[in-house]
């Protein structure tokens, strides 16, 4: 999915909240998926092509998107409450919608677009719903800055301004399965809101946007470089702990979700540039702990089954080292064959650290390849 470089629906409490944070993002590398972004985005598909086209959750069964797979579990942890509260937002059935739509300001703001989950109407009321199949955060709707940036774009979309016109409120709902949070909002609110994000786009494309503090951070992909947060840091680190007043220590308390977010953008950016074969000095990459894995998931089954083991688990084969525990009774040795040791990964280790640093063969091979050329 496309997303507008200077302000969308996700970006845009940050954006009016911390001007300057547009200049610092659009010079970070661009962060890598997750399997979380990665089972949303799954999600999101799929119950798009439901109510687009009609079908049903389990004609999805099996399906992928990178590598994470829609099992019966998803269906029944994700969708089907979705789905549930769809029909308590629209339990007559009167909601006319459309998803997936692409949003814009038109000339009021180039360049500034977004897309809608679900945009409807049910008699003289707008609708703007928003799917969040995130465990972690639970998410707010009232005043919600993403909503009100998808109505008020949705409002100067030609293709969808249908949802708006004569309508008398907005309601703005957000399904995280199992809550359904709703609020009711007008038209001139919309509208106010609009005026805000365009008075701060105006001001992020000065030079000198200021930056500011807060739980807008916690997304914010710059906070590695950003000099507010990283001021914040040293401050801190300055600090004798022994020493604070108690309303000092309440203070810091109440910014830990952001210095640690703020740590942990700065290890994914140190493991990214490494990745890339940039030098981040008294710091490599090492590979994780390796786990013992089937070569042959398959031969795995009819080895342990033709030795008398019982070769199944709950969905998949037994673990090797589960066959190792049953045969050791029966005194048989698990071919060597069978079993392999994997990584899941590389992480962050100092120079120090006697673990072989990751060859980065890809950057490695294209180096050498742009010398031969």
């Amino acid at each position: 999915m496309q997303h507008s470089k200077i302000v969308g629906g996700s970006t845009a409490k940050r954006v009016i909240n911390c001007p300057g944070s547009v200049a610092l993002v659009d010079k970070m590398p661009p962060k890598p998926s997750s399997s979380y972004a990665d089972t949303g985005t799954l999600l999101h598909d799929t119950i798009a092509d439901i109510l687009d086209k009609g079908q049903k959750p389990a004609d999805h069964l099996g399906r992928k998107h990178e590598d994470i797979v829609l099992t019966q579990d998803l269906i029944d942890d994700k969708l089907l409450p979705a789905l549930a509260a769809l029909d308590e937002v629209d339990p007559k059935g009167e909601l006319v919608y459309a998803v997936e739509s692409r949003v814009g300001f038109g000339d009021l703001l180039p360049d500034v677009f977004g897309s809608t989950d679900l945009l409807g109407r049910i008699g003289a009321r707008a609708i703007v719903l928003d799917w969040k199949f995130g465990d972690g955060v639970a998410v707010e709707v009232e005043e919600n800055e993403q909503l009100l940036f998808y109505a008020a774009a949705a409002m100067r979309t030609p293709e969808t301004a249908w949802a708006f016109k004569d309508a008398t409120e907005v309601e703005m709902i957000i399904v995280q399965p199992p809550s359904v949070k709703r609020w009711v909002t007008t038209i001139d609110r919309v509208k106010a809101f609009e005026k805000e994000l365009a008075g701060a786009v105006k001001v992020a494309l000065k030079p000198d946007a200021p930056l500011k503090a807060g739980d807008h951070c916690k997304w914010c992909a710059a906070k590695p470089v950003c000099p507010i947060m990283t001021g914040a840091v040293d401050r801190l680190l300055k600090e004798k702990v022994d020493a604070l007043p108690v309303e000092q220590i309440a203070h810091y308390m109440d910014q830990l979700p952001i210095i640690e977010g703020f740590l942990k953008d700065l290890q994914q950016l140190a493991h990214g540039l490494i990745e890339e074969g940039k030098t981040v000095p008294g710091w490599k990459l090492v590979n994780k702990r390796a786990t013992r894995k089937w070569t042959d998931e398959e031969k795995a089954v009819a080895f342990l089954t033709s030795v008398g083991v019982e070769a199944w688990g709950e969905p998949k084969p037994v673990s090797p080292a589960q066959a190792e525990k049953a045969l050791k009774g029966a005194k048989i040795e698990l071919p060597a064959d069978l079993v392999v040791a994997v990584s899941s990964g590389s992480t962050l280790a100092p120079e120090s650290d006697p673990r072989p640093a990751v060859l980065q063969i890809g950057h490695t091979l294209a180096k050498a390849m742009a010398k031969i050329q």
